[in-house]
């Protein structure tokens, strides 16, 4: 063997070559085949041993999947994936302590987060009860004025209402303070959560959740309404042991309410693996039978024309439920997911409709002042490693999401800042792989530069008094500089395959789906367009790049780039209309009047740099 070749075969660093040449894209990124040579051979043999197309082969070994394992996975299954719900530690306890308090109607409360998984969690949960022949009161509490989780005054009002079981859902695990008052009120506390938590746990009668230090369950990963659809499971096994259901009282069906896990699993970002897959692909069957009044109603305001796919449940229905705890009625979102009457939640979801409009109208705003702080600190130059912006005229439920707007266009960690009158200010993080944000701010809770904050690696929240910001932004800078450098320099673009525009068919598009649902750690498959002409293009609606690509043999196909007209990739492409780009997207279908056309979401671009 030649000893050039030998050397280069047995190199272990040798770098992969990039994919289509794309050293540094548009958005500077270098562009990377998804799959090595192993999973290459991988994607090979699903290909011939289960005819499926190349490219979906190469989705399916792109994400870990065995040749032996395709059939399955192609076809999630709850009942295949679903454990024995008694693996999560207590749980047991927890179904025998609610089943008693059915049998004995006692009066029982639920305590539910603001979010869309709090949402859900408490609808799914209320919805059992009352197949039961119980109510539920459901509180949700107000995210401005009595912030995250259990507070003692909120568990005084529902104890001087008469509940005797309090259920937390979403919420609970670090509620010292508010169970203990619950337990000297004499109520008896359940908590069913997924949050992280410390050793110490709060003295609750029963904590149901994967992400104690002693569970060995394995299911962490699942959502709170993951969590709280096992307890269900495991409440109705129990009833069903001491002979609760029968003639006059028939088992519910649980399956039923899998639109509402689909819901919260998807909002709630948790990877899309395991169970949460399965969970969601079934969810989306529920919902397209339009069984749960309250998510139609959604569905109609929001002039949903086709079937419901998981970009619709974060970026549709998420958006507006999430409304109401950010601007409006924190229980709102609740109340509409649990009800059945058809003219409560026509009002209810037109009013989380217009409150959405008015959070968009803010975070347009918002967004724009934020930008221009920005501008400012980068211009030159790099700029700061960690944005850092605040105003006392943002309201505090919107900088999440200014957070995460930043993230997106500038490429490092953000945090968002809202002070009120008196100078402290309520911020809210988003990170970058890499990049443990949470410990940041733990941190600079210790050093006293925040008066308090925490989270997890990929978001955090924080208070701040308005004189320490400067003090944060150089803590932050000399922490994590190297670190987010360092993070950038390593990012690139996976690419599972490329197409050209007249492969980009609905069969083909319906035929990848089968291997979704994809979102937070199931990536979306992306495809690279080599050597497209930019045939048409135009900013429309909210800062989106509306475009044709045309291809070699001239067959067009629609692309978008999504609130991203004003972004550096979407001024290079809009002006390199009638030029010839690499184009990297996702594949979506665009319902509209019964018909279904192909489109591609734009994620990347690049100058061919050979013809």
């Amino acid at each position: 063997m030649n000893t050039a070749v030998a050397n280069r075969l047995f190199e272990p660093d040798l770098p992969a070559r990039a994919f289509l040449g794309v050293e540094r894209s548009l958005t500077g990124r270098r562009w990377i085949d998804r799959l090595d040579a192993a999973g290459t051979q991988a994607a090979l043999a699903i290909a011939q041993r289960h005819e499926v197309p190349d490219i979906v082969a190469r989705i399916l070994a792109g994400r870990g999947v065995a040749p032996d394992d395709a059939a399955a996975f192609l076809e999630p299954s709850v009942k295949t994936l679903m454990p024995d719900p008694s693996s999560i530690t207590e749980m047991d306890a927890a179904a025998a302590r609610i089943a008693t308090a059915i049998i004995a109607d006692e009066p029982i409360a639920l305590f539910g987060d603001y979010d869309v998984d709090g949402a859900s969690s408490s609808a799914l949960f209320a919805r059992f009860l009352r197949a039961q022949g119980r109510d539920a009161a459901i509180y949700i509490p107000d995210r401005i004025f009595e912030g995250y989780g259990p507070n003692p005054d909120a568990i005084r009002k529902l104890a001087g209402q008469g509940a005797k079981l309090l259920v937390t859902l979403d919420c609970g695990s670090t509620s010292h303070e508010a169970i203990a008052v619950a337990r000297e009120l004499g109520m008896d506390v359940v908590v069913i959560d997924h949050h992280q938590v410390g050793i110490e746990l709060p003295k609750a009668n029963v904590v149901v959740n994967p992400n104690r230090h002693d569970d060995l369950s394995g299911l962490g990963y699942l959502a709170a309404v993951g969590v709280t659809f096992l307890a269900v499971v495991a409440v109705n096994r129990e009833l069903r042991n001491r002979g609760w259901y029968g003639e006059a009282r028939p088992e519910p069906q649980l399956l039923a309410w899998l639109d509402l896990v689909a819901l919260g699993t998807v909002c709630d970002v948790v990877p899309l693996v395991g169970l949460n897959r399965a969970f969601v692909s079934k969810g989306l069957l529920a919902l397209a039978r339009r069984g749960n009044r309250g998510l139609a109603a959604l569905a109609d305001v929001a002039r949903l024309g086709g079937p419901v796919q998981p970009y619709h449940l974060g970026f549709v229905f998420g958006p507006r439920i999430n409304a109401g705890g950010r601007i409006g009625n924190a229980a709102l979102g609740a109340t509409l997911l649990v009800s059945d009457d058809p003219a409560e939640c026509e009002q209810i979801a037109a009013e989380l409709d217009r409150l959405n409009r008015e959070r968009q109208a803010m975070e347009t705003v918002m967004l724009e002042e934020a930008c221009a702080e920005v501008e400012a600190e980068i211009r030159g130059g790099f700029g700061p490693a960690v944005l850092v912006t605040g105003s006392s005229r943002w309201h505090p439920g919107v900088v999440g999401l200014i957070a995460a707007r930043l993230k997106e266009r500038y490429g490092r960690p953000a945090i968002a800042v809202a002070f009120n009158p008196n100078g402290t200010g309520a911020g809210s993080g988003r990170s970058i792989a890499g990049i443990d944000l949470g410990h940041a701010v733990r941190e600079a809770v210790e050093r006293g530069i925040l008066i308090k904050g925490g989270g997890h690696a990929m978001a955090a929240g924080l208070t701040i008094a308005h004189d320490r910001l400067g003090d944060f932004r150089a803590y932050l800078e000399e922490t994590l500089h190297a670190g987010v450098h360092a993070s950038r320099e390593a990012e690139g673009l996976p690419v599972d395959a490329a197409l050209s525009a007249r492969g980009a068919t609905v069969e083909l598009i319906d035929l990848i789906e089968r291997a979704g649902p994809f979102g937070a750690g199931h990536a979306d498959p992306l495809v690279a367009l080599p050597a497209h002409r930019i045939a048409y293009a135009e900013v429309v609606g909210n800062a989106h790049l509306r475009m044709a690509l045309a291809g070699p043999d001239g067959t067009s196909l629609k692309a978008v780039l999504f609130r991203g007209a004003d972004s550096e990739l979407g001024r290079a492409l809009a002006a390199a209309r009638g030029e010839i780009r690499h184009i990297a997207g996702i594949l979506s279908v665009d319902q509209w009047q019964g018909r279904r056309t192909p489109s591609l979401r734009v994620i990347d671009a690049a100058v061919p740099t050979s013809p």
